[in-house]
């Protein structure tokens, strides 16, 4: 294999981008839990998603999936919708909704020169108040929003797959002509 075809290779995979999302989403579908059990899973994966603690996405959505009895590995998987393309996109959004929510009063606001210079003195405890709280705030409408959304996306999605499953397999369902 060519550099070039190496470069290709990693900035666009062979198969599409298609494909990891498609097998994520049959990889659920094709769980043996309840359709309602199954919801409930991709909506805690999806509100979990949606806030600032990452590397604790997974703990966090099994943790409301197992309180709402939902499926555990469903809610696990599900909280792929936070990766490096939409991570910024997840960040940008709370801030703007938690300082929109908080007004200027409940925060101060910092611009990113002054965030830089927190980060690269390590001062994390300065953070706290002028972006980690509004982003903290705006992700729990956004968790709220995602998870309602996905439920009823989730649901459908099991309920038609799972009958339709069942038909396959039920005796006389092939015709043979």
């Amino acid at each position: 294999m060519t550099i070039s075809e190496r470069l290709r290779a990693l900035v666009w995979p062979r198969k599409g981008f298609r494909r990891g999302p498609r097998y994520m989403a049959l990889r659920i579908l094709r769980l043996s839990s309840s359709p309602h059990s199954i919801a409930v899973g991709v909506a805690a994966g999806a509100a979990s998603s949606f806030t600032p603690f990452f590397g604790l996405h997974i703990v966090i959505a099994v943790a409301l999936a197992s309180v709402f009895s939902g499926n555990l590995l469903a809610a696990a998987i599900t909280t792929a919708l936070a990766n490096p393309v939409t991570i910024p996109m997840i960040l940008t959004a709370s801030y703007e909704l938690g300082t929109a929510i908080m007004g200027p009063q409940g925060s101060s606001v910092a611009t990113s020169a002054d965030v830089a210079h927190m980060i690269e003195h390590l001062e994390f405890s300065a953070l706290w108040g002028p972006v980690f709280k509004p982003m903290l705030v705006g992700s729990l409408p956004l968790a709220a929003a995602g998870a309602l959304i996905f439920y009823p996306l989730a649901y459908q999605a099991a309920r038609l797959f799972q009958s339709r499953r069942q038909r396959a397999r039920s005796p006389g369902a092939r015709s043979t002509s």
